[in-house]
């Protein structure tokens, strides 16, 4: 096989969860590039609508479906609309989730089970939707989007580290209950990644310096800047990608360096 062959995804499905922006659509992106059949999900018509237009901008011809990725019988009737109008999926992204920045002590017990039930409880029951078709095609490559909170800890994330911790896990077991069956099971953690959903923390301050947090992920990454989406593609495409096919159980870390970093000396 050839390095183009190799990385091929001409033909196969991919489902990305949530994504309709930021980290999701240039995964889907990435995927559509290198020829997959793309099918998103989000939870409203207005995120969907403008997806779909987005998509359309970049010559894409996505398919996109609303549906909450933590109701079961949902994503059971998603994967079915999918299978009838694309085809079986053959790759997918676990990538809806959200965060509450909250400390562990002002946050209720409500708030934490949203956050776990959407980032970890999901991701399973995705899986769980996808696997039967991929045991009948002799093939699947799932792909978690974990996080650098799946190694370590942080003041005010506390669910969104618990929830990333046990999807990295997740992600070992799906790897070891089906391994044997040719589906491989990994996961990306991106560091610090430059989307609408962190600008609030790389805003200049009012004097014109920059916002602390800013500044203090600038000093723990060795490649001195926020990563992007596009920081993304390549892993993703190799990943889900025959490249792969002998990578199983392992978590990619996309984080410029932070992970192998202590930091400067002050």
């Amino acid at each position: 096989m050839d390095l183009n062959q190799m990385f091929s995804l001409e033909g196969k499905v991919a489902l990305v969860t949530g994504g309709a922006y930021g980290i999701g659509f240039a995964i889907a992106e990435a995927l559509a590039g290198a020829g997959a059949k793309i099918a998103f999900n989000c939870r409203s018509q207005a995120n969907l609508d403008k997806a779909l237009a987005d998509y359309q901008a970049k010559g894409i011809d996505a398919k996109g479906y609303i549906c909450d990725v933590t109701h079961e019988d949902a994503v059971k009737q998603l994967v079915a609309r999918i299978e009838t109008e694309l085809g079986p999926v053959e790759i997918l992204v676990n990538n809806a989730g959200i965060i509450k920045r909250i400390p562990m002590l002002e946050m209720d017990a409500e708030d934490f089970r949203q956050v776990v039930d959407i980032d970890l409880v999901g991701p399973f029951i995705c899986a769980k939707a996808v696997i039967p078709g991929m045991l009948k095609l002799g093939r699947g490559k799932i792909i978690n989007i974990c996080s650098m909170m799946s190694e370590l800890g942080r003041e005010t994330v506390s669910a969104y580290a618990a929830a990333k911790g046990g999807l990295k896990m997740l992600t070992r077991n799906i790897c070891s209950e089906y391994g044997e069956a040719n589906i491989q099971c990994n996961g990306i953690g991106p560091g610090y990644i430059a989307t609408p959903q962190t600008a609030p923390l790389r805003e200049r301050q009012a004097d014109g310096s920059r916002h602390p947090f800013d500044q203090f992920i600038l000093s723990k990454t060795p490649a001195a800047r926020w990563g992007t989406p596009e920081d993304l593609m390549g892993p993703a495409v190799f990943l889900a990608s025959a490249a792969s096919d002998f990578v199983n159980g392992h978590i990619l870390y996309v984080d410029g360096g932070i992970l192998a970093y202590i930091g400067k000396q002050p």
